[in-house]
This record gives C-alpha cells, sequence and structure tokens, in this order.
C-alpha cells in the first residue's frame, strides 16, 4: 500500500474542473507535494461546489469533467509521480432536486414498494405511510401545487407509453404515482395519494420522517450497511481503486453511519489494500478507535494543538475581563454549560425530529430484545461459534436483556414528552461525538451522570433509557449513537463557537476552546504521541471546513499578547458602529482584522452567516431586520468611516508583522511535524478566508507559478504582504520531505537554552531540525537583539538551512544567528 509523504487538497467544480487539476499537476510536484487530495468528485446537484451532495453514484460527475477527465487528471498525476487521494460520502445522497437523484424520486413514485425505500432510513409509520417532504413555505401552499403532464418519463419510469404526470410547486418536481392521476384532476386531491406529503418547511424541526445529515432537509441520509447500498454507491469508487486512478480515500462523516468500523472493514474487504483518511472530530484526548481500518484523521486535532502553542497564557485573564465587560459584566458561563445549553437547544429545535424518532425506537412496542438475545444465541450460526450453548448460557443472556427490556417496558409507561426530555439531556451531555458500543461506553456513562446531575428530577427516566441505550443491539441504541454527533456538531460548531468569542483562534473545528494556550513541552509530548501512534494520520491548517484561515488565526493570535490594546480598539469601534450585541462585536471586529483587506462583499457575507449561527440577537429563521442593518453598518463603517478605518487599518499595521511570523512558523510546525500535512489549496501563500464558502474561493495559480520561480532562481523573499515567504518555505520543507524521507523518521524535543528559549520551538524529525518563533511580541520587547544568549543544542557537525542555504558548525547555534532572514529554520545535512 502507497501512503503519502504530503498531499494538496483541491476543490473540484465546473469552474475548477479535472482538466484544471491535469493543468497543475506539475505545480504541485514542483511545489513538493507528493499526492493530490481531491474533492468528492460523483455527479452532484447542479451548480455545487463542494460535491457533497451527489445525486449520481455511478459515474464522475460530467461537470467536473467526467470520468474522462478524472483518466487525463490521473495521468498527469503519475507522470509527475504524485499519488491520489479522493474525498467520499457515504452517509448521505442530495434530493433537492429530487429528479436529479434517480433512487429518491423512485421513492416518492412507488414509497414503501420502491427496490430503493430500503436505501433509506425513512419511519413510515410517523408518516402515516407517506415520505414528508419540508418544502412549502405555508401548509396552505398545497393548493399552490399544479399538475403537470410529464413531457419524458422520469427517471426511475420505464414505461414510456403510459401517461405520465408530475406535481409541480415553483420549480420543485415531484413525482405522481401510476394510476393516481388523470388530466384536470384536482392537485391537492391527486397530492393526498402520493406516497409523499409536502409539508410546511418549518415542519421539519419536529416533523420529518426521514434521518438528514444534520438539519439539511435536502441531504437525505443512506444506509450503507444494507449491502446492496454499499455496493451500488461504491461501485464506481472501488473502480478507481482498482484499477490506479486513486491511491486513497477521505470518508466524510463516518460518524453518521450505524456502524462505521463495520463500514470502515466493508470498505477494506472491497478495496484492498488502500489509505484511508476519516473526517473525525476527536475531543480532547479521545482516541481514534485503534481498531479502524484506517490510517487516521483528517487533522483538525493537529491544528487544534499548532494553534494553541502560539497563543500567549498571559493574555488570557485581560481577554476574559474585555469578555466579561462586553457581556454586560456577567462573565460568560464555562464552557461546559455554555455547551449543554447549545446543544440542548439544537436538540430541542433544529433537531427535534430525531430525538422524537429515538424517543419512538424507546417506547415503541414489539418483540423484546429478550427474545433476540435467545434467537440469536441459540441460532446454528451462533452454536458454531458458542459450540453447544448451555441452557444456562442462554437464560443469562436472557436474563441480562430482560433487564433492559423492563427498562422499555418502563419507558412506555411514561409520557412521550418525559421521554424525549431526558434523551435530550443524555444528547446534551454527551461529551464526545459519539460512542462505538461497545467501545466508548465510558462516554454513555459520562452522559448519564451528568444528565442526572443537571436533571434530577428526570433521574429514574434517564435510568431506564441509559439502560437501553446501553444495549449496543437495540435500534434505539445505534440510532442514538448516529445523533450525538449531529447534535454536537451544530451544538457546538455551528452554535457555541459564534458565542464564545473572546479570541477567535480558539474556535475552530475540532478545537476546545475552554483550552486557552499550550506550552512548549505538551507540544512535544501531543506531537510525540501522533508519531508513535498515528504516523500516517493528517495534519492540517486550513481546510473547506475551517472557521478561519490559518492566517487569519495566526495574527488573531497576536491579540493574546496585546490585549489591553485590543479593549482600547474595540471599545473605539463599538462606539463608532454598535451592534448592541457586544460578544458579537468581538466577533466581527476580528474577523475584519484578521482577514484585512478582506473585500466588503465577504465581510458582509460572513457577518451574516455567523450572526445567524449564533443565534443570540438574530437567526436564520427569523433574523432581526434591525440588528441586521446595524451590523451592516459596522462592516461599512470599516471602509467608508475615517476614524473606523484608521483604527482597522492601524490594528492591521501593527498585528501583521508578529502575525506573519506566528503563520510562517505554524507551517513549519505543520509542514515539518508528524503525521502527513497537507497544504490546502492555495495556501502556500497568506490564507486569510474566513468560513465556507468563503474558504472555496478560486486560487490564482499563475501567481503561485510565478513567484515559485523567482525562489527556484535564487530569491529570498522578504517577510511582506506578498506571502512568498510562507511559498518558500511551504516548498522547501515539502521538497525535504519528499525527497529525503529518511530524515523524518522520529520526533525528539530539541533543547534551547538563554533568556528567551520560551519563545523557541526546536524538534528533530531523525535528521531534519525544525525551529520556530513562538510569541513574537514579546521576544521583540526584549530589545534589539532579543535572541542574546539564546542557542539551539544540536549535534555536533556541519548543517544546512534548507530555507536560506546558510551553513553552521558546531553543535550549538545561536537562534540570534540562525533566525536573522526567516522566524523558522530547517536545518539539514550539509
Amino acid at each position: 500500500m502507497r501512503r503519502p509523504v504530503s498531499t494538496y487538497r483541491l476543490q473540484v467544480r465546473a469552474g475548477f474542473d479535472l482538466d484544471r487539476v491535469a493543468e497543475i499537476a506539475d505545480y504541485v510536484h514542483a511545489l513538493g507535494a507528493d499526492w493530490l487530495y481531491l474533492s468528492p468528485l460523483l455527479e452532484s446537484e447542479a451548480g455545487s461546489d463542494h460535491g457533497y451532495d451527489v445525486v449520481d453514484h455511478s459515474r464522475v460527475d460530467p461537470a467536473r469533467g467526467g470520468a474522462e477527465g478524472l483518466a487525463r487528471a490521473v495521468a498527469a498525476a503519475r507522470a509527475h509521480d504524485l499519488g491520489v487521494l479522493v474525498d467520499t460520502v457515504p452517509n448521505h445522497v442530495g434530493v433537492a432536486t429530487p429528479a436529479a437523484m434517480r433512487w429518491w424520486w423512485d421513492v416518492l413514485e412507488h414509497g414503501r414498494s420502491s427496490r430503493f425505500a430500503e436505501a433509506f432510513d425513512i419511519d413510515w409509520e410517523f408518516g402515516g405511510g407517506r415520505l414528508r417532504l419540508p418544502v412549502l413555505g405555508s401548509a396552505g401552499d398545497v393548493a399552490s401545487l399544479r399538475l403537470v403532464e410529464a413531457d419524458a418519463p422520469g427517471p426511475a419510469h420505464d414505461d414510456a407509453d403510459e401517461p405520465r404526470f408530475e406535481l409541480h410547486y415553483w420549480d420543485h418536481r415531484f413525482p405522481v404515482a401510476s394510476g393516481t392521476a388523470v388530466a384536470g384532476d384536482d392537485p391537492v386531491a391527486v397530492h393526498d395519494r402520493q406516497h409523499y406529503e409536502l409539508i410546511d418547511w418549518r415542519r421539519a424541526d419536529f416533523d420529518l420522517n426521514y434521518r438528514r445529515f444534520f438539519a439539511v432537509n435536502t441531504l437525505a441520509a443512506i444506509r450503507v450497511e444494507v449491502p446492496w447500498v454499499f455496493d451500488e454507491s461504491h461501485a464506481e469508487i472501488v473502480r478507481w481503486l482498482r484499477e490506479g486512478l486513486a491511491d486513497g480515500l477521505r470518508v466524510d462523516h463516518p460518524d453518521g453511519l450505524r456502524d462505521p468500523g463495520g463500514y470502515l472493514d466493508r470498505l477494506a474487504a472491497a478495496t484492498g489494500p488502500a489509505y484511508v483518511l476519516v473526517e473525525k472530530i476527536l475531543e480532547g484526548d479521545e482516541p481514534l478507535p485503534p481498531h479502524w481500518e484506517a490510517d487516521g484523521t483528517s487533522g483538525y486535532d493537529a491544528l487544534d494543538d499548532i494553534d494553541r502553542v502560539f497563543v500567549d497564557p498571559a493574555g488570557e485573564a485581560a481577554l476574559d475581563a474585555l469578555d466579561t465587560e462586553l457581556r454586560g459584566g456577567t462573565p460568560a458561563p464555562a464552557w461546559p454549560d455554555l455547551i449543554h445549553g447549545t446543544k440542548r437547544a439544537i436538540a430541542d429545535g433544529i433537531l427535534r425530529s430525531e430525538v422524537l424518532r429515538l424517543t419512538r425506537e424507546l417506547v415503541a412496542p414489539g418483540r423484546s430484545p429478550a427474545d433476540r438475545v435467545r434467537r440469536t444465541l441459540q441460532s446454528p450460526a451462533d452454536s458454531r461459534t458458542l459450540r453447544t450453548p448451555t441452557h444456562d448460557a442462554v437464560t443469562d443472556g436472557v436474563r441480562k436483556v430482560s433487564e433492559r427490556s423492563d427498562d422499555s417496558r418502563s419507558l412506555r409507561t411514561r409520557s412521550t414528552e418525559v421521554v424525549a426530555d431526558a434523551v435530550a439531556e443524555v444528547l446534551s451531555c454527551f461529551p464526545v461525538y459519539r460512542s462505538y458500543l461497545p467501545y466508548g461506553r465510558e462516554h454513555l456513562e459520562h452522559a448519564v451522570r451528568e444528565a442526572r446531575s443537571r436533571r434530577p428530577e428526570l433521574a429514574g427516566t434517564i435510568d431506564a433509557v441509559a439502560a437501553v441505550l446501553g444495549d449496543p443491539e437495540h435500534p434505539a441504541a445505534v440510532r442514538f449513537q448516529q445523533t450525538s454527533g449531529m447534535v454536537m456538531a451544530k451544538g457546538v460548531e455551528d452554535t457555541a463557537f459564534y458565542r464564545a468569542t473572546r479570541l477567535g483562534t480558539l474556535t475552530e473545528v475540532g478545537a476546545d476552546p475552554s483550552e486557552f494556550a499550550i506550552d512548549v513541552p505538551t507540544l512535544h509530548e501531543r506531537f510525540a504521541r501522533r508519531q508513535a501512534e498515528w504516523p500516517h494520520s493528517m495534519t492540517t491548517l486550513s481546510t473547506h471546513d475551517t472557521k478561519r484561515g490559518e492566517d487569519v488565526r495566526a495574527r488573531l493570535s497576536v491579540l493574546a499578547e496585546v490585549p489591553e490594546w485590543w479593549a482600547a480598539a474595540l471599545g473605539e469601534l463599538r462606539a463608532i458602529a454598535p451592534t448592541g450585541d457586544g460578544p458579537f462585536d468581538a466577533l466581527l471586529w476580528q474577523a475584519i482584522v484578521g482577514s484585512w483587506p478582506a473585500s466588503r462583499e465577504r465581510l458582509h457575507a460572513y457577518a451574516e452567516k455567523a450572526s445567524r449561527e449564533a443565534s443570540v440577537s438574530t437567526t436564520w429563521t427569523a433574523p432581526d431586520e434591525a440588528f441586521e442593518q446595524r451590523m451592516h453598518r459596522a462592516v461599512d463603517a470599516a471602509f467608508d468611516d475615517p476614524r473606523a478605518r484608521e483604527i482597522v487599518e492601524g490594528l492591521v499595521a501593527e498585528l501583521s508583522a508578529p502575525g506573519w511570523s506566528n503563520s510562517l512558523s505554524a507551517k513549519l510546525v505543520q509542514l515539518a511535524g508528524p503525521g502527513v500535512p497537507d497544504v490546502y489549496q492555495g495556501s502556500e501563500l497568506w490564507e486569510t478566508s474566513l468560513v465556507d464558502p468563503d474558504n472555496r474561493r478560486p486560487v490564482d495559480f499563475g501567481e503561485r507559478r510565478r513567484l515559485l520561480a523567482e525562489i527556484d532562481a535564487g530569491a529570498l523573499p522578504p517577510v511582506d504582504e506578498t506571502g512568498a515567504a510562507k511559498l518558500l518555505a511551504t516548498s522547501r520543507v515539502l521538497r525535504l520531505r519528499r525527497d529525503r524521507p529518511e530524515l523524518f523518521t522520529r520526533y525528539t524535543p530539541m533543547a534551547v537554552t538563554g533568556p528567551a528559549a520560551a519563545h523557541a520551538i526546536a524538534f528533530d524529525r531523525g535528521g531534519a531540525l525544525a525551529v520556530a518563533t513562538r510569541l513574537p511580541v514579546g521576544l521583540a520587547a526584549r530589545g534589539d537583539d532579543p535572541w542574546a544568549g539564546t542557542v539551539l543544542l544540536r549535534h555536533s557537525g556541519p548543517t544546512v538551512d534548507v530555507l536560506t542555504g546558510r551553513r553552521f558548525e558546531g553543535g550549538a547555534v545561536p537562534l540570534g544567528e540562525l533566525l536573522a532572514t526567516y522566524p523558522v529554520a530547517l536545518l539539514g545535512p550539509a
């Protein structure tokens, strides 16, 4: 199995298709990356720029270049000895346009009798035998439906001779089941005969009966645990690997699957040895399940560690004080309390449908779990495994699960509202994204203890719920594990991260904002563990999902070194353009300062998304017009108000140089550190994007080619607004890793001694020795010779800094000399 040394992520879309990928393969190779890392390629909804809304698993998206484009892109990659990693989407499909997704259209037309009904996770009984589609502007809009005779057979219709009808609602099209309509029929009556029910979109929060991706109505989850669903949704992906068109896969959102570990086993069996990463967010010191057939995660855990070491812990108290002031003198809630509240709001709000589905699983009458155990233990298959199961074994198994069955019966005596309340509380207290029972049972136990503590009046119901949720075979336990990650993602990443605003660096995907900073020994400890346990796991600093680009965060980290100065500037900006929401003001002005000179349009878009995600002063479903007007006036003030613009540009002028130092240092630490580093498209220059879709903007590869050519011709660019110094560092580290892999086989912290030692990070990878600068404002405050008396201790003998070409002799290298040109260095064999 081939594994990458590094990767370069590209967002493939109509405007940057696979032929464009082929055109830049030589540039990616020249940069030094080892593999191309491509966003999803299967056919997706028309106009999709991300590809996570697949509508046809059988082919490469024609808009992205089709099968021929993929073949050309791979041929170009192979010509430059590049591997290929492809993002895949097993959890859900796009259903925004039913006619585009054949499986969905067939289910709408034929209902439960459709061959594809099994592919979707639909609670038909709850819908009265119909699939509920939340598309109407109001319940009365059903009267706006039009019955239309279709011009051609639908995507799942074989009989072209039979008259075919559709129901149209504005630009939405839905099939009409055979024999349920004739020309001139009343559309409302026809609608009432269909296998689907069009409902007010507001009912999706509590009345939906199909599982989605999070709360996105237009992304319907599929059941890849069903063998034929796996086979048909993966045939093209498997072909890529078997025919050498791909070398590895990145699996999107495995936590949404019924059994992620089982899925990865099946994937490995279908593809043979292949490099596989999972898009998995780990909380705190939570490990990746070691039994999974995967090489690691897509890197958010590394991002968090790297960011934190460049944040000055001395700034925490002052930023906390500012945050308290912005909240009217009331300190922000502790992080566990904040996310408990936001998760509970999600469970009671946009994911109420999922909570109610879980509740129905818990209280539904039917065959008892004890009966299931009895059948399992007495089955011929298990007789072969258990030899001859004794009567005691069967009895013991039945007894243990009968206890859970008793709990199920106990739950049926309680009101649905009380059980749903307990379910939502346990979900809100769950400390990680999900468990994989029996693996991770301790997380369920933690959640139950926490839920009982917070809601003692529900203790009995929580205990009864927990007993069922602890049974790995119970349908409710399975569904709970698929649901907890949804609540975590929406409650934390997409809500709490927009409310915890003291320092934007801290609220990145996969991060724990309650951890303000880490010291260098802690970074070394975590990196050493990564090298030992997951040496092929990806590391990253920017992705298509990050809330802020890596260089926005690097600039904002400087605020922890100058909190009083930031507080004064923010106070004046708020006086010029107040929104009335102090914490949001901090978030907004940090985004402006961190991404400056971002365009007015980009900042307006960010402000709208951030404020509505926070759901404090405005929301997506009920926007507060007055607040949003004030918010947009604040954005405009940054451009149009002379004093506001002066403050912003003054902040940027002061923060840029130390921010660039942080950027170069973080990039070196990531690229030279353990794991497989990914470079997100374009981030070899300054990456100042904000949240999606801003981070999927087009990349100017012509400019990057030009700058790389100048560097290769001998230029040592200054650290300035062009970002060329970052391109120098990126290309030199990537090339050394690719061309001299033997220099990156271990992880050893190196000693730095002297009065400024705390400002340095140094580690040896087995012959390549990386040195980076941290806390640059504090370092500069030491005077004209800030590194005076501070040295790097290394093995004796000559060495060369691959960034500058400078040669050093001896075992001790003065940092003032080593870092005279750049705040980073990478020493290799002379």
